[in-house]
Order: structure tokens, then C-alpha cells, then sequence
């Protein structure tokens, strides 16, 4: 068309017509030009303005954690919006020209708008040559970083590896804005696209800001990762688990499935643990007409029979004064199979047999095997003693289930073909009272991993038949037992007859050297390879040998701790030469640690919680690392089970050795204990690191099972994880008490409603 204008002008043969309009050609197109170098300058003023704004807020929403993917494309669009709106006004700028004879404007106009339009398509500016190669870089740093993700590195690196992405990004936009400069001209024009096209927000100094936490109106494999697990959370449906076990139920001992599958339950196999393939998410029913658990001390002589209603044991044991029906109370009268006139009685006759014992002064942390209704720990508290009862379930009907509702330390354990939960060398006593566990055969297995657990110096007390009674069986044991205890160099220390209850004890002692081991004439039982850690015990298959004792005064084992209640606040000498967990030397961090839950406990947990601590009796520290948590609750009448997970460090001598007790545990799995167990349920930065590995709701379903109705649960942790419990506990209408954070930490303290779930669902591997 300008070429047919032009051959009509030229046609007309003038000259000075000709010049008038070329005049009038030049000076519009140096209007126009103007026009555009101005518009330049000032039509994306409001759009660089308004994307600051917009990034502010993102980064502000990133820093709390509430960035979601629809923020995300909100604040997208609102950038595209803003862009399609400056190229209309360019549009209409250029259409109010009058008879503009121009047509190259009009052309640079739509080629400006086109770019603009392809723009606000794809977000990064218009692509020449060399795009495909781009696109391929662009899809490899996404791929980088969605690799990274589902390794599940920090957050921190994955901010880190979005600040890569962007200067990337960066990159390609400068070659982008380098052409645009080639069609317009000058460097400031060129700085300026380059921040309006690519990055919503000023300088460079502001876009690495703004690209290490909030990449822009580009959202991040990390944030939608979490946005997802959120919606997963907030979405959860929670149902009540079908099982044969009902209101009792223990998912990694009732798999009854598993169970069927074995070969042999010789060794008490069938009573050990074996978890489903995949953890429980539903809710434990509740006993009907349960009621809350009684305050302790009443609840070591009774408890609500609606809470634990089985009689079975009341009819074989209430002549030996186990347990007994009382109306709507089961009663304890304190008595067991070796002590029926009561367990206090039966203390003090071990005392008194072997003073040495020194009941809650030398021996504070004891373990009792085969522990019936565990009425013999639950009395030591008197004593100063922390007993922890352990016996297999269904053995003897809910033994350990009413020890638990009495307030006593128990666990559903069995002595079979794995080593017990707990490190060597760090119980003080270990008792069995008719604990019906063969100690003789097979090499002496068994008591050889009592040896394992056993202080070097420490007791065992063996109350059983054969020490008293004459009959053929009793004596061929007490033969073998003799020879067995005199090859592992115990030293029989007492014999002792009660005469009250007609029952008698032998005391053993275990050797605090290894003088014995190396005069023995055989090597049987044999000592163990010097790469036999006598700490693991998770799943670890027991083998018939003995740990040599430690001689070096600056280990640990060779010096018996501290007396109660000093041992509590002594740091173990033989910390000396270690690391602490939190980097310091740990001499240094134990006290750091302990003067911390000191604080923590008595300012926060006892005064500002609004926690009714006198029903407070059963706890447990879900992720104990020295045990600080628990000895800054000593001096009240409760207990503490510290749990050490299996993939933090291995703590747990240390808190034998303050006078505490604590098990090994991975919380992938479910506990081996009965539900609504505990009082409180106290959770120090442990599910940031647990999700890692397993599902929180798998978790929290299991939380809500071993927690009592009404009770507390306590969690510290990041304000994101926080943030995923939160809701969850939310879903289960439980009464969010307080909820505090700051400097990115955060604390929850709820408590555990009557509430249950109406539909059902059923769990193959629990039913019979």
C-alpha cells in the first residue's frame, strides 16, 4: 500500500508537492519515534511499581508459610494483566493519530504488541533464535531441582537451587533484551525491559532477594510439594480401625496375619513384634463406658473395670491377690505370685537379704522380667526405685494393660529370638519373680542377654521354685542355672528364705572386671567378637555370647554412677572426650541441655499451659536426647518413658546413667504398648525429621492411639511442621490450647478429645 501511494505522488510530477510531503514523512516519523522512546520510559512505571508490590507480598507469604499455588497464579496473572494493559494504550495511542500516513508505525506498533502478547503467554519474553536450546536448559534446571526435592534435602538448599534457577533465567533474559535493544536502541532501555519481562521487581540486588525466597510469580517444586501435603492433611477423613484386638489394638503385635505365616513360635516368635507393611491411619475405638483413668496414687489400688474390661486374670490369679472385682472397680491388693502379703513386704525382704542393694540409693533403674501386673514396681516408687515391667502380650490377660492404667512403668515385651530394645551395661538390678522364662537352655541365651543389659556390678534377683523348692525338676534346674551363672562369673552373693510369703531369692552379681573371663578353662559361653556392639538392639538377633566389661576408668561402665539423687544433674565422666549432639563439648552441652528444660519446664510447661499436671502420671518423651525433659519433671510424682528414635544419636546410656529410663524406637512403627497409655505425649523437633522417612498421619494416628482422652500432647518444632499437626489434630477435634512462635520455631499444646470417627475401616492383616 505505501508503495502505491508513493507511485501516485510521483505521478502527478511535482516537485514541490513531491518535497512537501517528504518534509511532512520525516517529521512524522521523528514524532513517532520520539513518541515510542519516551513511551519506553514511562509506560512500564506502573508495571514495575505495581510487581515490586507483588513480590513483596510473596516473599512476605513465603516467610509464613501460607504460599499457596493459587497466590501463586494469582499474582501471575495481575503481572500478565498489567502488561496487556500498557499494550492496549500503545494500541490506542497509535490509532489516535489522525490520517496518519505512516504505515511502518502501525507495523512496529503490532509487532510490539505481539511480543507482549507471547509474553504474557510465557512469561519470560519473546524467543529467536537459539529457543528450542533454551527451553531444553529451562526443563533441566526444573528437573534438577524436582530431584533435589524428592531427596528430600533442607529447605535452605532448596531456596539455594532456586536462586540458580533464576540467575539462569536471568541469563536467557538478557539475550532476549539484547535483541530487543538491537530494534529500539540505548542500554537504559535495556535494563529497564529486562526487569519488567523477567523479574517482577527492581534492581538486581532485589531480584537475588527476591529469587532466593520467592522466585517471583514462578512458583517452586518445593512450595508446590508442601501446598500438596497441606491439601492432603486438610483433607484427611479419618476413620475407626475394624480389627479382632477392637479397643486393645497393637498394630505391630496384633498382625495376625504375619503371625500365621510363621514357622516356628518356639521361641516366642508369635509374641513378637511384626508390623504391617504399611502403618495403621485410622482410630482405635474407645471401650464403652470408659471414663478417665484415676489420679495416681489411688490408681495402684484400683482401677475402672470399664477401662480394661477383663476378668480372666481376676479369676486365675485373685487367690495370689494379683487383681480381684470390686463393683465397677478392678482392685489390686498389691500382691503377686511371690508376694502375696504384698509387695512392700517383699521389698524390704531383699534388702535386708543383701544390703548392698540400697534400694533408691546404688540401685535406682531396675528392670523386671515376666512383670504380671507389675504391682512390684509399683510400689519401688516408694523407694526411690524406677522400675521398668516387662511381659508378653495376652501371656497372662492385659497384665500389662492394667499395669499401665495402675500408673506403672510396663511395656509389652518378650524374651525370644531378638535383643531387648535397650543399650548394654545399663540397668542396676534385674528382677524376675516366677518370671517362667528358661534361663538353662540353649547355652543360656536368654540370661546371657539379661547379662548384655546388666550394669558391670549390678544384681539380678532370680525368685523362683527352683532356689527353694526340692522336687526333681526344680533341683535339675537349679543345677544347670548354677553351672550356667558360675561359667558367666556371677557370684552368688545370697540365698534367702521369706518365711511370711514361703518363697526364697538367690542374688547374683555381675563381674566389674574381666579377671574371671580370662582364668575360665573353656570358653563357654563364649565372649563375643570385639565387633559386637553391645549397644545395638534394634532387631538385632540375640547370639549366645558375653560382651567383655569395661576397665578403662574413662568409659563408660567401669565406675558406677553417682548415688540418687545425685546422678540426675552429673554429667558422666566418661563424657569427657566426646562430641555433644548440639556441637559443644558434651560435658558442656549436657549441662547447657539440662539448665534448658529447667527453664523450659518450670516457666512454661507448669505455669503457662493451663495443664491439670495432677493427672499427669504416665509421660513419655517422644525424642528424649539427654533425658533433660524428663529430669526437670523429677521431683513430681510421675514418670518418664524417654524414647530415642533409631535415627538420632545414640543417647540412651546417658539417660540410664542420670537414674531415667528409655527405650530405642522407630516411629515409622507403631509402640509396643496398649492404647490410651499415657498421660502426655511430649515431641521436641521430632516429626520435621520424621517425615522424611514415613507419613505424619500414619504417625499421628498412632499418637492419638497411645494417648489418653483428655490428655496432652506437646509439640516443638519448625512453624511448617507445626503447621501440618496442627491441622491434624484439628481434623480429630481435639482442643488446640496454645500455639506460639517465633524466629521460625514453633510450639503446640493441645488436648485429646472423646471424639471418634463413625465410619469403619478394616484392616486385613488385624483380622482373625
Amino acid at each position: 500500500m505505501a508503495m502505491g501511494r508513493y507511485s501516485r505522488l510521483d505521478g502527478k510530477k511535482s516537485s514541490g508537492y513531491g518535497l512537501t510531503i517528504t518534509i511532512v514523512l520525516i517529521v512524522s516519523l521523528c514524532l513517532v519515534g520520539a513518541w515510542m522512546f519516551m513511551s519506553s520510559w514511562s509506560a512500564p512505571t506502573e508495571s514495575v511499581d505495581f510487581s515490586a508490590s507483588q513480590a513483596a507480598k510473596d516473599v512476605e507469604t513465603t516467610a509464613k508459610s501460607d504460599f499457596t499455588n493459587e497466590e501463586v497464579d494469582r499474582g501471575s496473572k495481575s503481572f500478565s494483566d498489567e502488561k496487556s494493559e500498557e499494550t492496549e494504550a500503545v494500541t490506542e495511542s497509535n490509532e489516535e493519530k489522525p490520517d496518519d500516513p505512516e504505515k511502518s508505525a502501525e507495523e512496529k506498533t503490532e509487532q510490539v504488541q505481539e511480543k507482549k502478547e507471547f509474553e504474557d503467554k510465557n512469561g519470560d519474553g519473546d524467543r529467536k533464535d537459539g529457543e528450542g536450546e533454551k527451553e531444553t536448559e529451562s526443563e533441566s534446571d526444573e528437573a534438577k531441582q524436582k530431584e533435589k526435592t524428592q531427596l528430600e534435602e533442607s529447605s535452605e538448599e532448596n531456596k539455594s537451587e532456586d536462586g540458580n534457577g533464576t540467575e539462569e533465567n536471568a541469563g536467557e533474559s538478557e539475550e532476549n533484551t539484547e535483541k530487543k535493544s538491537e530494534e529500539n536502541a540505548g542500554e537504559s532501555e535495556e535494563n529497564t525491559e529486562k526487569s519488567k519481562d523477567v523479574f517482577p521487581a527492581g534492581d538486581q540486588a532485589e531480584i537475588t532477594k527476591e529469587s532466593s525466597t520467592g522466585s517471583g510469580a514462578w512458583s517452586t517444586q518445593l512450595v508446590e510439594s508442601q501446598n500438596e501435603k497441606k491439601a492432603q492433611v486438610s483433607s484427611i477423613k479419618w476413620k475407626l480401625c475394624n480389627v479382632t484386638a477392637g479397643s486393645d489394638y497393637i498394630p505391630c503385635l496384633d498382625n495376625l496375619q504375619a503371625i500365621r505365616k510363621l514357622h516356628s513360635t518356639k521361641h516366642y516368635e508369635h509374641r513378637e513384634r511384626h508390623c504391617p507393611e504399611e502403618s495403621p491411619r485410622c482410630l482405635v475405638s474407645l471401650p464403652e463406658g470408659y471414663k478417665r483413668s484415676i489420679k495416681w496414687p489411688k490408681s495402684r489400688e484400683k482401677i475402672w473395670y470399664n477401662n480394661i474390661p477383663h476378668t480372666k486374670l481376676a479369676e486365675v490369679k485373685g487367690h495370689q491377690n494379683w487383681v480381684k472385682m470390686s463393683g465397677e472397680y478392678l482392685t489390686f491388693p498389691g500382691g503377686g505370685t511371690q508376694f502375696k502379703n504384698g509387695a512392700l513386704h517383699y521389698i524390704d525382704f531383699l534388702q535386708e537379704s543383701y544390703p548392698d542393694i540400697a534400694w533408691g540409693n546404688r540401685t535406682r533403674v531396675i528392670l523386671d522380667v515376666g512383670c504380671g501386673v507389675a504391682s512390684f514396681g509399683g510400689y519401688l516408687f516408694d523407694r526411690d526405685v524406677l522400675a521398668l515391667s516387662f511381659a508378653p502380650k495376652d501371656e497372662h490377660e492385659a497384665q500389662v494393660q492394667f499395669a499401665l492404667e495402675r500408673g506403672i512403668p510396663a511395656m509389652s515385651n518378650v524374651m525370644g529370638t531378638k535383643r531387648l530394645p535397650f543399650p548394654g551395661s545399663v540397668f542396676d538390678l534385674i528382677h524376675c519373680a516366677r518370671c517362667r522364662v528358661p534361663w538353662h537352655i540353649e547355652g543360656g541365651k536368654l540370661l546371657l542377654e539379661l547379662n548384655r543389659a546388666l550394669r558391670p556390678g549390678g544384681f539380678f534377683v532370680w525368685s523362683a521354685t527352683p532356689v527353694y523348692r526340692k522336687t526333681e525338676e526344680d533341683v535339675g534346674i537349679w543345677k544347670a542355672m548354677s553351672e550356667l551363672t558360675k561359667a558367666m562369673c556371677w557370684k552368688l552373693m545370697t540365698i534367702k528364705k521369706d518365711e511370711l510369703n514361703e518363697v526364697g531369692a538367690a542374688i547374683y552379681q555381675k563381674p566389674m572386671t574381666n579377671k574371671c573371663y580370662n582364668k575360665r578353662s573353656q570358653n563357654e559361653p563364649p565372649l563375643c567378637k570385639d565387633s559386637d556392639d553391645q549397644n545395638a538392639a534394634w532387631n538385632v538377633p540375640l547370639e549366645a555370647c558375653m560382651h567383655k566389661v569395661t576397665e578403662d576408668s574413662s568409659k563408660r561402665g567401669a565406675v558406677w554412677p553417682e548415688k540418687w539423687p545425685e546422678r540426675v544433674e552429673t554429667a558422666p565422666q566418661w563424657l569427657d572426650s566426646q562430641e555433644g549432639v548440639y556441637g559443644k563439648p558434651a560435658q558442656e552441652d549436657f549441662t547447657a541441655d539440662h539448665e534448658r528444660w529447667k527453664t523450659i519446664v518450670s516457666k512454661s510447661y507448669l505455669n503457662g499451659m493451663g495443664i491439670d499436671w495432677s493427672y499427669v502420671r504416665n509421660v513419655m518423651d517422644m525424642r528424649a536426647v539427654y533425658g533433660g525433659f524428663a529430669a526437670a519433671l523429677k521431683d513430681l510424682k510421675l514418670w518418664v518413658m524417654n524414647v530415642v528414635p533409631i535415627d538420632s544419636p545414640d543417647t540412651l546410656p546417658i539417660i540410664y546413667e542420670r537414674g531415667l529410663f528409655g527405650i530405642y524406637h522407630d516411629w515409622c512403627e507403631s509402640f509396643s504398648t496398649y492404647p490410651r497409655t499415657y498421660d502426655l505425649l511430649h515431641a521436641d523437633h521430632l516429626f520435621s525429621a520424621l517425615k522424611k522417612r514415613c507419613s505424619l498421619v500414619s504417625v499421628m494416628a498412632e499418637v492419638d492411639r497411645i494417648l489418653r482422652p483428655q490428655g496432652t500432647f506437646i509439640v516443638r518444632d519448625d512453624v511448617e511442621t507445626i503447621g501440618e499437626i496442627e491441622k491434624m489434630v484439628k481434623s480429630m477435634k481435639w482442643d488446640v490450647r496454645m500455639t506460639h512462635s517465633k524466629d521460625g520455631e514453633g510450639l503446640l499444646s493441645v488436648q485429646k478429645s472423646w471424639w471418634r470417627p463413625t465410619e469403619v475401616e478394616t484392616i486385613t492383616s488385624a483380622i482373625a
